[in-house]
Parts: structure tokens; C-alpha cells; sequence
């Protein structure tokens, strides 16, 4: 029952925090998957124009049906492996070390369980991707003309993204919390909230609400720029038919001489708007959801 509850606070949090940042993310899908060379106020009003506000959120659901497994299998892994290191450790408190290997681990895990649905959204924005008929006629399709392993385009690309991605995130998260309640007003506050006073739910957040927000936006951000140019390989990985399919450092090759380096970083800018609101939320519902769900 507990196992259940951990995963529906990450995936509850994967919900709320991709819902609100889907305009973002359309855009950046914009840039990385079709190339798109216009700046970025062009490109919203080319979007508000062509297919009006819901053009913004094309494809939400099919994001959700793909993230909340993965936030859920994310932060649960996380939590899981750094409390097994910490319980191998013997340790009173979590080492850096560990949180850093902790987050690279589930970042991994998530990966390997979840890439499929990523591949699958990929297929269905890309150009032509309409007329595959939603995502099981994405899936149809490329399991008939690609074959099963198709699904898992990208596959090293991700895992090489995933874990330093989830190292940083989840270790600057921590970090920036440790040592906040190490401090004076950290153990203050947690002084304060062990008096036996009813506390609701926003009180009960070890570091408040203002404070979750901020260290989820700023690991979130040092996560994303740490790692964006395995993300563009990755989506390019996925694009790939299979007859012309090229490896995963020959694709690297091919954007850098096509656009220059800064051509790994397409998207980089509308991706920190997106990331830094979508960590922020996303962090502060699953601490929000474990206290009201009660999860150990």
C-alpha cells in the first residue's frame, strides 16, 4: 500500500507540473523535432493562429500517459535506492555521493521502463505523425515496419542522459535541502513542527512552501542545462527511419556539422522556461502529496 502511495504522488505531481508547462514544452518540441528556425514570439503567434490556444497543449494528455509512469517510477526509485545506500552505509545521514548515485540510478530505471510512450509521443508530433491514428497506431505501425526494438530508439542516448539528469536533479535537491536544515533556521523550523501542533499539509513541508519551489526550479534547471545536448541526439534518434538509422555519436556528428554547436542546445531557452516551472511544481506537489497521502 505504501509502494502504491509513492507512486501516485509522483505521478499526481508528473500531472499537475506537465499540464501547466504544456505550451512550453510544445514549443521546445518545436525547435528540437522540426527544426524550427523562428524566433520565439514568431512561433507562438504562428501556432495561436494556425491551430488557436489549444495548439498549445497538443499532445498533453499523451505527455501525461508518458510522464506520470515516469515521475511516479522516478522519484520512487529514488527514494528507494538512497534509502537501501544509506541502510548499506550504515550511515546516520545520506552522503552527496550516494544521492548523486541514488538519482543516476532511478533516472535509469525510469529510462528503461518508460521510454517506449516517449518514442511513441515523438512519432505522433513529428510531420506526418497525424495520420498514424493516436498511439495505438503509432504503436501499430512501428512494431509492423520497424520492429518491436523500434520503441526504444534512443535507448543509450536517454540512459546517458538520464543518469547524470538524475544525479544532478535529485542531488542538488538534496544537497540544497540538507543544508538548509542543518542550518539555524532549518533546525528551528523543525523544531517548531515537532511541538505536537496540528499542522495542514503546506506546514508539514520540511521546507515550507517557497522553498520546495525554489530548490525544485534550481535543480531542475541544473539538471536540464547539464544534460540538454543528449536530448537532442535523442529526440533526432527517435526521427530516424529504420533503413537510414545512424548511431548515436554518427547523429551527433550530423547536428553539429548541420547547425554548429549550438545546434545541441536548440530549444535550450523556451526548455529552462519550461523546466524551472515544471520542477518547482512537480517537487512541491510529490512532498505535498506524501504528507497527504501519508506515505512513509
Amino acid at each position: 500500500m505504501n509502494t502504491t502511495k509513492h507512486l501516485w504522488a509522483g505521478a499526481v505531481a508528473a500531472m499537475v507540473s506537465r499540464t501547466f508547462v504544456a505550451p512550453l514544452e510544445r514549443l521546445k518540441l518545436e525547435y528540437i523535432v522540426r527544426g524550427e528556425q523562428k524566433n520565439l514570439l514568431e512561433l507562438i503567434n504562428t501556432i495561436a493562429t494556425t491551430q488557436g490556444l489549444k495548439g498549445f497543449w497538443k499532445g498533453n494528455f499523451l505527455n501525461i500517459l508518458r510522464t506520470a509512469p515516469f515521475k511516479a517510477v522516478n522519484f520512487y526509485a529514488y527514494d528507494t535506492y538512497r534509502k537501501r545506500l544509506l541502510a548499506i552505509s550504515g550511515n546516520k545521514e545520506t552522503t552527496n555521493f550516494e544521492r548523486f548515485l541514488a538519482g543516476a540510478a532511478a533516472g535509469i530505471t525510469a529510462s528503461i521502463l518508460c521510454l517506449p510512450m516517449d518514442t511513441i509521443r515523438t512519432k505522433i508530433v513529428a510531420p506526418g505523425g497525424e495520420a498514424l491514428g493516436g498511439v495505438i497506431g503509432a504503436f501499430q505501425h512501428m512494431i509492423k515496419t520497424e520492429g518491436f526494438f523500434s520503441l526504444y530508439k534512443g535507448l543509450v542516448p536517454s540512459i546517458i542522459s538520464m543518469a547524470p539528469s538524475g544525479a544532478v536533479f535529485y542531488g542538488v535537491y538534496d544537497i540544497l535541502k540538507s543544508a538548509y536544515l542543518h542550518s539555524p533556521e532549518g533546525r528551528k523550523r523543525l523544531q517548531n513542527m515537532s511541538q505536537g501542533q496540528e499542522l495542514n499539509a503546506f506546514d508539514q513541508l520540511e521546507l515550507g512552501p517557497m522553498r520546495t519551489l525554489l530548490y525544485g526550479a534550481i535543480a531542475g534547471a541544473c539538471a536540464e542545462a547539464a544534460t540538454y545536448p543528449f536530448e537532442v541526439v535523442r529526440r533526432q534518434l527517435q526521427m530516424q527511419a529504420k533503413a537510414t538509422k545512424l548511431s548515436s555519436l554518427a547523429t551527433c556528428v550530423k547536428i553539429v556539422e548541420k547547425g554548429g554547436v549550438p545546434a545541441l542546445y536548440a530549444g535550450l531557452i523556451p526548455s529552462l522556461l519550461q523546466v524551472l516551472p515544471s520542477a518547482a511544481i512537480s517537487y512541491f506537489v510529490y512532498e505535498f502529496m506524501k504528507i497527504v497521502m501519508e506515505v512513509d
